[in-house]
């Protein structure tokens, strides 16, 4: 019985339990301190799904042996690039953000070649090199959204009538497309059905992927590249593929975020965006060689968790409103903690 015991705390891993157990505490806590348990719990949902697909798409460059996606950022720029070209045609609702989804796949292609050929050029690397490459691409579209002809008043800035907004709104156009589709509440607690239903779609597709004969010589590529090298399997071919499908895993996950969030965020708001997606991931108990599906949805879950209930149940124990001082506390603490453990993976 000890022995199942301890075994079973090996297999979950330490770090996923005293963070469960100290999420599982706010929860408890917060009733006593004037939180709102209901509305806690549908934050957390609500953040789980919109930001599940963005971790989510660190999945195959970390299968593919490329590492953690530092250069995330392409594939959110491509999401991006989506997203304004879907508000400058001005479709609303699904189909609107289904176009949305359509524009930024070849901009997430094509920045996935560019971004797969440099990784294979700097093996050993890659993780280094991709975040200034991350940083290097947002410069550079900070000149572009101002320079890009987008005419949609809902986008440019009003007193000049060139260049795009900081913050755009989704609202008239696919504002919870997702979240609100079989949505429904219990107990308080809002469930965004639609939500789950895209980021589960999201999973199996992936899933489904790496048994295939690619995917099974992907994952090869990752775990022996001299070996699978020698059993005729292409290794940079496989490294660019792993690096395209990532970049429009992110390009979707952007949208998913942007529709769940209600704003489209440009300029410098994708510099930090790999950061938290990373410490999710490996929170959930990957590393830098080998990741799960499984490690996805327990990280993403942790992570959201941790920093929606950290500064509302703090704010009201001090009676002071520090909550965006606490969240950049526990956010860059809880990566720090995630970058240190990189080395051994769980589950």
């Amino acid at each position: 019985m000890k022995n199942s015991i301890i075994e079973s705390i090996e297999k979950i891993g330490w770090p996923r339990i005293i963070i469960g157990l100290f999420l599982a505490s706010m929860f408890v806590i917060a009733p006593f301190v004037g939180v709102s348990v209901g509305t806690s719990i549908s934050d957390v949902l609500v953040r789980f799904t919109f930001n599940g697909v963005l971790v989510l798409s660190l999945l195959p460059m970390v299968k593919s042996g490329c590492g953690l996606n530092f250069g995330l950022q392409l594939g959110i720029i491509s999401g991006l690039l989506g997203a304004v070209t879907s508000i400058e045609i001005g479709i609303t609702g699904f189909l609107g953000f289904l176009i949305a989804i359509g524009v930024s796949i070849p901009f997430a292609i094509l920045f996935g070649i560019i971004y797969g050929l440099l990784l294979n050029r700097v093996k050993g690397d890659e993780m280094v090199v991709a975040t200034y490459v991350g940083f290097s691409v947002v410069s550079f579209m900070n000149m572009m959204w101002l320079l890009l002809p987008y005419k949609s008043p809902d986008m440019i800035w009003g007193y000049g009538g060139t260049g795009l907004r900081t913050t755009i709104s989704v609202e008239k156009y696919w504002f919870h497309v997702l979240n609100d589709f079989l949505s429904f509440e219990i107990g308080g607690v809002y469930v965004p059905t639609g939500g789950f239903l895209f980021f589960a779609l999201m999973c199996l597709i992936v899933w489904i992927f790496f048994k295939s004969k690619t995917g099974t010589a992907m994952t090869a590529t990752g775990s022996n590249p001299v070996y699978a090298s020698s059993s005729g399997v292409n290794v940079n071919k496989m490294r660019l593929v792993s690096v395209i499908i990532s970049s429009i895993i992110a390009a979707i996950g952007i949208l998913v975020y942007e529709q769940g969030f209600g704003f489209i965020q440009l300029y410098m708001a994708p510099l930090y965006m790999a950061f938290p997606a990373i410490a999710a991931l490996l929170l959930g108990g990957a590393s830098v060689g080998k990741a799960t599906i499984a490690n996805v949805i327990i990280g993403t879950f942790l992570f959201q968790g941790i920093l929606t209930m950290t500064p509302s149940v703090i704010n009201n124990i001090i009676k002071s409103d520090m909550s965006e001082t606490i969240r950049i506390i526990v956010s860059n603490g809880m990566i720090v903690y995630a970058l240190t453990r990189r080395k051994k993976a769980r589950g």
